[in-house]
């Protein structure tokens, strides 16, 4: 695979940033968020992975090494109570805004954007590897606007043994591709053998975001570390005069409704949020 190299020092002149963005579809941004917040969401998920018996009793939680014989997928049932808490987590929704990736979004599209709140979390086990996200394109989930962009954050540091994230850079150029029915988050891959672009991935760190564009082929790379989980969220921006589909205004997965996710929240104006911005909802 090739490098994906890092643009952030684009973010200082907004005309490159753009430029870099159209013609890759794709912005390794290094360090964009805040290390503090990362660490303290991922320290948060991991101690409901281990009320839920997910992590090795004998080890450090922060360290996330998976209980043997643990291999969950969103296709399991002992999967969804423990997303529905992840869900209720507000760090996990409060991070999605956070000044910077809003900051970078904006500076990409030209216009003031709209963070959607259906957020996305991923617990990705050890030899679990059937159930590796498979190659796809993220329009085919958003509907909506095509020009949305997601926002992919490891929570901690994610060698590519681990399971990062890969990308096709150029191939936002694509129309959307067939879909057919696959195993993995998403349950849905795109057939990529004839396609002319070339797989990048990177060895990220704590606090590196990968945005790309809602057309850009990606997929995930196998956790091929012997014990460890991966955990990332996925967080989707556009510009707030676009219309967005209204499952993306929905919590992910339905695995609760607004009012659960919400439940004992301080009235910060955290709680539906994009409704002062009145989005166009797609008809």
């Amino acid at each position: 695979m090739d490098e994906l190299g890092d643009a952030s020092a684009l973010l200082a002149r907004p005309a490159a940033l753009r430029e870099r963005a159209a013609a890759e579809g794709v912005l390794l941004l290094r360090g964009l968020a805040p290390a503090h917040d990362i660490a303290a969401l991922r320290l948060e998920v991991l101690r409901l992975c281990a009320m839920a018996g997910w992590l090795h009793p004998r080890t450090d939680p922060r360290e996330g090494v998976a209980a043997p014989g643990t291999a969950y997928t969103e296709q399991s049932p002992e999967y969804r109570p423990l997303y529905r808490e992840i869900q209720r987590l507000r760090r996990f929704h409060a991070l999605a805004l956070h000044p910077a990736l809003l900051a970078a979004v904006e500076a990409i599209v030209g216009r003031p954007v709209l963070a959607h709140p259906r957020n996305i979390a991923r617990v990705s086990f050890p030899a679990c590897t059937r159930f590796t996200t498979p190659a796809h394109q993220d329009f085919y989930h958003v509907r909506g606007c095509a020009d949305t962009w997601t926002a992919w954050i490891p929570l901690g540091a994610c060698p590519r043994e681990r399971g990062g994230l890969a990308v096709m850079p150029g191939s936002h150029a694509e129309p959307l591709l067939a879909t057919h029915a696959a195993d993995g988050a998403g349950g849905a891959a795109v057939e990529t053998g004839t396609l002319p672009w070339r797989w990048a991935t990177a060895d990220y760190d704590t606090g590196d975001v990968l945005l790309f564009h809602s057309h850009t082929i990606h997929k995930a790379l196998p956790n091929m570390s012997p014990d460890r989980l991966r955990l990332s969220v996925d967080y989707r921006y556009q510009r707030a005069a676009d219309a967005i589909h209204p499952s993306s205004l929905e919590p992910h997965l339905g695995v609760a409704s607004w009012e659960e996710v919400y439940d004992g929240w301080p009235d910060d104006g955290l709680r539906y949020y994009w409704r002062a911005l009145n989005p166009r909802i797609q008809a």
